[in-house]
């Protein structure tokens, strides 16, 4: 049962919003804002990214009342987790994957604009030489391609083996179609954008468009509504990270101790893009897993990474906003 929405006071009571400088360009940032926020159960997070608008970013609010107003018990100790490469060279990505130490699946972002799909076709082949032939390898395209591109790069970096392709394109009737016309290739279709931005997360199930869900535990409302989620759809599920902090990927580590289905590894090792986070123990990964516990907040990383008055102004007011909306429903 979901808790009742605390007081605007209540939420900013403990409240801290900070800027986050990462190791390497990802999702077109390089410093993650984030708000963090103490409630009655621990620390929690509410963290849309900037370009959402208020009526998306309110199940983000909803997942954080969810997480800091319950007391969530832990399903498990721990959950395997992939390493991230991002759109960079095939010489940069032996140093990346050292960064999760026993990591043995590895998340690859492709399409991204600029690149070509050589850029795409060398960076997972360097992925796949440097973790070797037992890695799982996945390709995510944030939904960059149209079904005739999806066909042709799929073609070509289906050699490579690949455990799923992740969004790799925007519509469910563009999964959809492309599931179909790539069936023979032996690459499993996952949908992220299509679940977590959708009115109807359902309706990627519903279609046939994807074989594998990718659920995000803050754009789902949080652990208790994501599980929800999953139980209704009835496909394999893995969870990822919203480029959250430590505090974030709490979330998602309960979430996915909870509903990830065995086999998989949760896209849950993405403090290691962080050079700085706001736990002094970070979520990192340590033999390829991470511990499903509520992460301690820093003061001295808080006070060390605040953001800049104006865009904590900026955030405040936006809870604020995305509050108001939550307590009108």
């Amino acid at each position: 049962m979901l808790p009742d929405l605390p007081d605007l006071d209540d939420l900013t009571a403990d409240a801290h919003v900070v800027a986050l400088p990462m190791r390497v360009r990802f999702r077109g940032i390089t410093v993650r804002e984030a708000l963090v926020l103490r409630g009655p159960a621990g620390w929690t997070e509410f963290s849309p990214f900037v370009e959402y608008d208020d009526a998306e970013a309110a199940a983000w609010l909803r997942a954080t009342v969810d997480f800091g107003w319950t007391d969530h018990e832990p399903a498990a100790d721990s959950v395997p987790v992939n390493a991230t490469v991002p759109a960079v060279a095939p010489d940069e990505v032996a140093g990346l994957l050292a960064r999760y130490p026993g990591c043995t699946t590895a998340k690859v972002k492709v399409a991204e604009p600029g690149t070509t799909v050589d850029d795409d076709v060398a960076r997972v082949a360097e992925v796949r030489r440097v973790m070797g032939a037992d890695a799982h390898v996945r390709v995510d395209a944030n939904g960059l391609w149209s079904v005739d591109e999806a066909t042709r790069a799929l073609e070509r970096l289906a050699p490579h083996g690949l455990q799923y392709a992740e969004q790799p394109c925007r519509t469910v009737p563009e999964l959809a179609a492309l599931r179909s016309r790539t069936a023979g290739l032996g690459v499993p279709i996952a949908a992220d954008e299509s679940v977590r931005k959708a009115a109807d997360p359902l309706a990627v199930a519903r279609a046939g468009a994807a074989d594998v869900l990718v659920v995000k535990a803050q754009p789902l409302g949080g652990v208790i509504a994501a599980q929800a989620v999953v139980a209704d759809a009835g496909l394999p599920c893995v969870v990822s990270s919203a480029l959250d902090t430590s505090v974030g990927l709490g979330i998602g580590a309960f979430l996915a101790a909870a509903a990830m289905t065995p086999g998989y590894a949760a896209g849950l090792g993405t403090a290691a893009m962080f050079a700085s986070d706001v736990a002094a123990s970070p979520l990192l990964p340590v033999a390829g897993r991470v511990p499903v516990r509520r992460v301690e907040v820093s003061r001295d990383l808080l006070e060390r990474n605040a953001a800049s008055p104006e865009r904590t102004a900026w955030w405040l007011t936006r809870l604020a906003r995305v509050h108001a909306l939550l307590a009108a429903a």
